[in-house]
């Protein structure tokens, strides 16, 4: 079986004080397999109490979750709605910046529909993803695609907008994305993040009716809140300039930043 790598500390203040909350059953997500932990281990930071698992995977792990590409994850699915939900996002960027201009970088892309929308607008697009296929198949958008992480991305600074949607809670270690965002950004650049926000009457609810999804996401690291987030944004060179509620998952929240020197 293919195991977590342990956190020593919390992920985000790195204290070493950890309590653990609770186990949960993973096993129906749609990219389990067998050769993975049946459970995800919850545990809470006693300093900064932020939320998040007791480990992460590592490289065979990421192969084995990866494995699969689920259909809401192939470029082109469902373009037109996709396109009608995004095009809030890409307004709400454009208002922050004052017009559409320069690049764009999508950060876990999935199946490309911000990057295509930010492309009407006059941008240019760019991609990255860890899923080959997915890289392979957005040439067909006219959009360049990298298989990269952000941290790995051998670009030089002069990105408009940085986007991570629904990306952050993944990371096992989001602060590395954050300070090569900051590195890629110009000096007026936008970085716009989607993450659930476990901080919100619909988390609550769902928690009182034991359906909360969140707590089964084979592939999340992090339950985030607008203040954890925000904590984190301010200690890595980015000032939150925006909060909107998500119109794509439940209990989930888009904030946008401001790069700071």
């Amino acid at each position: 079986m293919i195991e977590r790598i342990p956190y020593k500390a919390c992920p985000l203040c790195g204290d070493p004080a950890i309590t653990d909350l609770f186990e949960t059953d993973c096993t129906r997500h749609p990219a389990y397999h067998p050769d993975l932990p049946p459970t995800i281990e919850w545990c809470e930071c006693y300093k900064c109490r932020h939320v998040f698992t007791s480990g992460y995977f590592g490289e065979d792990g990421l192969a084995r979750v990866f494995r699969q590409t689920l259909a809401h994850q192939t470029p082109g699915y469902d373009v037109e709605k996709e396109r009608w939900l995004w095009a809030r996002v890409v307004e709400l960027v454009v208002g922050q910046l004052g017009r559409p201009r320069g690049k764009w970088m999508d950060v876990g892309f999935g199946n490309g529909a911000l990057l295509c929308t930010a492309q009407e607008w006059g941008f240019e697009a760019i991609g990255l993803d860890l899923r080959a296929e997915a890289v392979a198949s957005l040439g067909q958008f006219g959009i360049a695609a990298a298989v990269s992480t952000i941290e790995a991305y051998p670009g030089e600074r002069g990105f408009g907008v940085i986007s991570m949607a629904d990306v952050l809670e993944h990371m096992p270690f989001p602060e590395t994305a954050l300070r090569a965002a900051h590195r890629l950004l110009r000096d007026d650049g936008v970085l716009f993040i989607s993450t659930p926000n476990r901080n919100t009457a619909v988390w609550k609810v769902l928690d009182q009716n034991h359906a909360n999804p969140y707590w089964a996401e084979l592939e999340h690291c992090h339950n985030f809140t607008r203040e954890s987030l925000y904590r984190l944004l301010d200690a890595h060179g980015f000032a939150p300039a925006a909060y909107n509620v998500s119109h794509r998952y439940s209990s989930g929240m888009d904030v946008m930043a401001r790069k700071i020197a």
